[in-house]
């Protein structure tokens, strides 16, 4: 439902015509939907056992990390260092978490930054889609995992703008533009003299931040990665339990060849 909010919140233009959804009342609507969906799905995450009480701990450190490093990319030249988090964090807990961490990290960044404004749900959904693609991705180790994830750190930068370019398209250009939109057009023109648009205007900006997320998920990747990793190892809500003679029970770690204690033995 989320998801499918947000794709309707992006691609009205080729949808509807300007005035039916206009920009004056459609992000205050979108933003309380929005806040009502993610609740719904920190909510059927816990029920699924997907987040629990230390997740949500985790939710709100990552947040808090996030919110306060954006500030030093700025988005000068497209360099924003929100994304690799996003990304990683999507990686190792699952979309559902990606996704609420992209919603909540950039409303704790607008409120502290003084950012809340009509751009910010749409922001909002953009970092949402990054952290869930990212759970999406396919399975892999090692530097395919990283070269795989900073591949994906590179076209999220691009997605994200040109998710955002639509947000404003049909309200920021004269009509007699070549590159404006116009109501009634069929779905290829509007969809070519959108794109026209896009690398007109912000394909530098975009390209700054594919590389800067491609930078850090290079370098900050592998560790990070293992810090999230051995977190998620640490954090199971639920340990095994077995039976003692005399009535008493104890928890036994996992020690499955694939359990996470068998992961923390090799690590040591």
């Amino acid at each position: 439902m989320a998801a499918l909010l947000g794709i309707v919140a992006f691609f009205w233009p080729f949808l509807v015509a300007p005035g039916k959804f206009g920009s004056n009342y459609a992000p205050p609507l979108i933003f309380g939907v929005l806040l009502v969906i993610v609740l719904s799905v920190v909510i059927s995450e816990i029920a699924e056992g997907g987040i629990n009480s230390k997740a949500l701990a985790m939710l709100g450190v990552l947040s808090a990390v996030n919110a306060a490093i954006r500030p030093l990319g700025a988005g000068t030249a497209g360099i924003e260092t929100v994304f690799f988090i996003l990304v990683l964090a999507g990686r190792v807990f699952g979309p559902g978490f990606g996704f609420t961490l992209g919603c909540t990290s950039l409303f704790a960044s607008a409120l502290i930054t003084g950012g809340v404004g009509p751009w910010m749900p749409y922001q909002m959904f953009g970092c949402a889609f990054v952290g869930m693609l990212a759970g999406f991705l396919p399975r892999a180790s090692g530097r395919k995992e990283v070269a795989l994830l900073a591949a994906y750190g590179s076209i999220s930068g691009y997605l994200f703008g040109f998710l955002l370019n639509l947000s404003f398209w049909p309200f920021s250009l004269d009509p007699n533009s070549s590159i404006a939109y116009l109501p009634g057009l069929p779905f290829t023109e509007q969809f070519h003299r959108y794109l026209a648009f896009d690398l007109a205007t912000s394909l530098g900006w975009d390209t700054g931040r594919a590389v800067t997320n491609f930078i850090c998920v290079c370098l900050a990747g592998p560790a990070v990665l293992t810090v999230f990793r051995r977190a998620a190892r640490k954090a199971r809500f639920q340990a095994p339990i077995r039976f003692a003679p005399g009535g008493t029970t104890e928890e036994v770690p996992d020690t499955s060849p694939t359990g996470p204690g068998a992961a923390a033995s090799r690590t040591t």
